[in-house]
């Protein structure tokens, strides 16, 4: 079970931090990433970090957004800066453990112009 949190509404420019905790899960062995999808668009993979916290980012996302994973307490981050009115969308944290998928319920980022 994955719970995402932090989304908002924030002018462009603003920042926001994303965090999703997952409970019942081997975390420190999954790979974890966060996806979006904007309004009339597919569902992107935005960032993702691997077990060894090597990390990869879409074009668009590099140099303004970090993801990273505290073990300990079973969380993934998402910092987002400089947001742009193109990045609105639903943002989605996923956990990839021995081939399975698992999804969190998505939270609402909203940047306005």
């Amino acid at each position: 079970q994955l719970q995402a949190s932090g989304g908002g509404l924030v002018q462009s420019g603003g920042s926001l931090r994303l965090s999703c905790a997952a409970l019942g899960s081997d975390f420190a062995a999954s790979t974890l990433a966060w996806y979006r999808r904007a309004p009339g668009k597919q569902r992107e993979l935005v960032a993702q970090i691997l077990t060894r916290g090597v990390t990869n980012y879409v074009e668009s996302a590099r140099g303004r957004f970090t993801i990273s994973r505290d073990n300990a307490k079973n969380t993934v981050y998402l910092q987002l800066r400089s947001l742009k009115p193109e990045d609105t969308a639903v943002y989605y944290c996923n956990l990839l453990m021995r081939g399975t998928d698992y999804w969190g319920q998505g939270t609402q980022v909203t940047v306005s112009s």
